[in-house]
């Protein structure tokens, strides 16, 4: 494992090792932090030299699980493998349904409007928050690493035979991954492989990949995405770096005027939002007793010594499982933002 090194102006330089890191950390030379669940150090002092070797990126899509592997010649820095945003498809639905109930109720409401979208072109929902959350994954690598090239397997639906223009525009897919390439080439240079090429790289390094998609071992996805990389940089015949983080990005529900179904007389509380006591959700904290979880939602306990209590829930970074409902939120000391977990439990191959 490397540690991501940058300059005291947030650039990112060549990745060190670990005892190195340490030696600037006790000398005063660089200062640890955390970016997102990843361990890194800034230099206090101006570095030796700026050289940096090319370092790609490779990317290997997925329905359901992704890959992602940052390699330079010499090296296989880090291995990450991230669950896909499949869940806004479902999110607009219930909105949909939602804003229909509330025009058959007799409450005041805007006329519908006309579709200002007909004969534009638009990603829907579901497809732009999977390809957003691909493009999140890449800028975050490119403030840790100083990345030169984006290797990323092409995937493609499929077609219809002579149908050109029917072809380019039918499918989300297609549409979302021609978003996806025209932003990932203003972060760096773009390649672009067929699933095919991957597939005759990786038998004749002689690697085999699991059929278990859902597998979090090393040959499931980050075999694909370590692949590509090789390919670009060279360097290796064998992985070199096995070991891997896993990324699942947290489900957050947008505040809604109230729930879709009402309980008993008629009430319907309040649900959603992104603002727990204070604390944004998903934010990383340390509890005296649960130690370092992060926040999910937030619920009136109200006590005849405070009758306007609140307190939220807390989440392990690990599982994700509710560690506690009740905490106080002024037992809870703030330490950073953020919108997934990483389980960093030895996943290798």
């Amino acid at each position: 494992m490397f540690v991501p090194v940058i300059d005291q102006n947030n650039r990112p330089l060549m990745p060190t090792t670990p005892s190195r890191a340490r030696r600037w950390i006790k000398s005063g030379k660089a200062t640890p932090f955390f970016k997102k669940g990843v361990f890194c150090v800034r230099l206090n002092q101006e570095p030796s030299n700026r050289n940096t070797q090319p370092i790609a990126v490779g990317v290997d899509p997925g329905y359901k699980r992704e890959g992602y592997t940052i390699k330079s010649q010499a090296h296989t820095y880090l291995n990450i493998q991230t669950h896909a945003v499949n869940w806004v498809k479902d999110h607009v639905e219930v909105r949909r349904n939602m804003r229909r109930a509330r025009r058959f109720r007799n409450t005041p409401c805007r006329q519908n409007r006309k579709n200002r979208l007909v004969n534009k072109q638009k990603l829907p929902p579901s497809t732009r928050s999977r390809w957003q959350w691909k493009l999140r994954i890449c800028k975050w690598l490119t403030l840790m690493f100083p990345v030169s090239t984006f290797v990323v397997e092409d995937i493609k639906a499929k077609t219809w035979k002579g149908a050109i223009k029917r072809n380019i525009m039918f499918s989300p897919l297609e549409v979302g991954k021609k978003w996806f390439y025209s932003q990932l080439e203003r972060l760096a240079n773009l390649e672009t492989r067929t699933g095919n090429h991957t597939y005759e790289i990786r038998q004749s390094l002689g690697l085999k990949k699991s059929k278990n998609k859902l597998s979090n071992k090393f040959d499931a996805h980050c075999v694909d995405s370590w692949v590509l990389a090789n390919w670009f940089v060279g360097g290796h015949l064998r992985p070199d770096n096995t070991h891997l983080i896993e990324i699942i990005p947290l489900e957050f529900h947008r505040r809604q005027l109230h729930r879709l179904q009402h309980q008993s007389g008629h009430i319907r509380p309040r649900y959603g939002g992104t603002i727990s006591v204070g604390f944004k959700r998903g934010s990383i904290v340390k509890h005296p007793k649960y130690g370092f979880c992060y926040v999910g939602g937030w619920q009136e306990s109200p006590t005849k010594k405070d009758p306007n209590r609140k307190t939220i829930s807390l989440h392990n970074l690990g599982n994700g499982k509710r560690l506690t409902q009740n905490a106080n939120p002024v037992d809870c000391k703030f330490k950073s933002y953020g919108s997934w977990r990483i389980s960093t439990a030895d996943k290798s191959a």
